[in-house]
C-alpha cells in the first residue's frame, strides 16, 4: 500500500520510482516521483452514477535545498490522477483548480534537532485537492493546512533500526483541514522497523511500518521493499 501523512493513498500493492538531479555539493535536488498500482479501487462516475475500476497513478514533482546537514526546505507538486478519467473528468496535468481536486502543492521544512530526530513541518498552498472549507454562502475558503511530525530513530543494531513517529494537522483559518473533517487532530502515529536483508552480495532494504490514525480510527501495516 501507499501511506502518506497518516493517509492510505492506495490500499493495494503498488510500485514507485523516481529520477532526480543533485548538485555537486549535494545541497540542491530536483526530481520526479511516480507511482502506479497492481490493483484497482472503485470510483463513482459523475455521469452514469456507476462504479468504475481505477488504478492508482501519480506523477509528482519535487525540489529540495539543504542549507546544512540539519536544515532543509522542500516543495512538492502532488499530481494525483487516480480515477480522474474514470469519474468522467477531463485530465489536465497542470490544473490546480480547487473543484477538480487532484493537484496541490506542499511546502515543507525539516530540522534535525539531533542526528536521529527530525522535526518536519509542511503547509499546503493554493487550496487545491480539497484543502478548503465550504462557507454558508457557497464560497470556498482556503485552509492552508499545516502538518507537523516528529520522527526519531530509537534503536539501531548493525543493519537494523527502529524509528517512531507522530504527526498532527491543523488550520489557523478553517475548522476543516485537508486531513480532518471538523478540527485539528493527531493523524499519524506509529513505528517503522527497517532492515537490510542480504541475498548473496546483494542488500535488499526492507521496511515494515505500523501506522495508526486516531482521526480516522484506522490501523494499517505497510511492507516497503526497495529493489534498487
Amino acid at each position: 500500500m501507499h501511506l502518506w501523512h497518516g493517509s492510505v493513498v492506495h490500499p493495494g500493492a503498488m510500485i514507485a520510482t523516481s529520477i532526480e538531479y543533485n548538485s555537486k555539493n549535494k545541497k540542491f535536488t530536483f526530481g520526479f516521483w511516480g507511482g502506479a498500482s497492481f490493483s484497482t479501487i472503485d470510483v463513482e462516475n459523475n455521469t452514469t452514477g456507476k462504479n468504475e475500476s481505477a488504478y492508482y497513478k501519480e506523477v509528482s514533482i519535487y525540489t529540495k535545498y539543504r542549507f546544512s546537514d540539519a536544515f532543509f526546505i522542500e516543495a512538492v507538486s502532488h499530481n494525483y490522477y487516480t480515477g480522474v478519467e474514470e469519474r468522467g473528468d477531463e485530465l489536465q496535468f497542470w490544473s490546480y483548480d480547487k473543484k477538480q481536486g487532484y493537484n496541490f502543492v506542499d511546502v515543507s521544512f525539516g530540522y534535525n534537532v539531533t542526528p536521529n530526530t527530525l522535526l518536519y513541518l509542511a503547509t499546503i498552498v493554493n487550496g487545491g485537492s480539497g484543502d478548503y472549507e465550504i462557507q454558508t454562502d457557497g464560497s470556498l475558503k482556503n485552509s492552508w493546512t499545516h502538518y507537523f511530525e516528529v520522527q526519531s530513530k530509537v534503536w539501531q543494531k548493525r543493519d537494523a533500526s527502529l524509528s517512531l513517529f507522530a504527526g498532527g494537522a491543523w488550520s489557523f483559518i478553517t475548522d476543516k483541514t485537508f486531513y480532518t473533517n471538523n478540527a485539528g487532530n493527531i493523524i499519524n502515529v506509529g513505528a517503522t522497523l527497517s532492515k537490510d536483508v542480504k541475498i548473496g552480495t546483494y542488500k535488499l532494504p526492507i521496511g515494515v511500518t505500523a501506522m495508526w490514525n486516531p482521526e480516522q480510527e484506522k490501523m494499517v501495516l505497510q511492507l516497503d521493499i526497495a529493489l534498487f
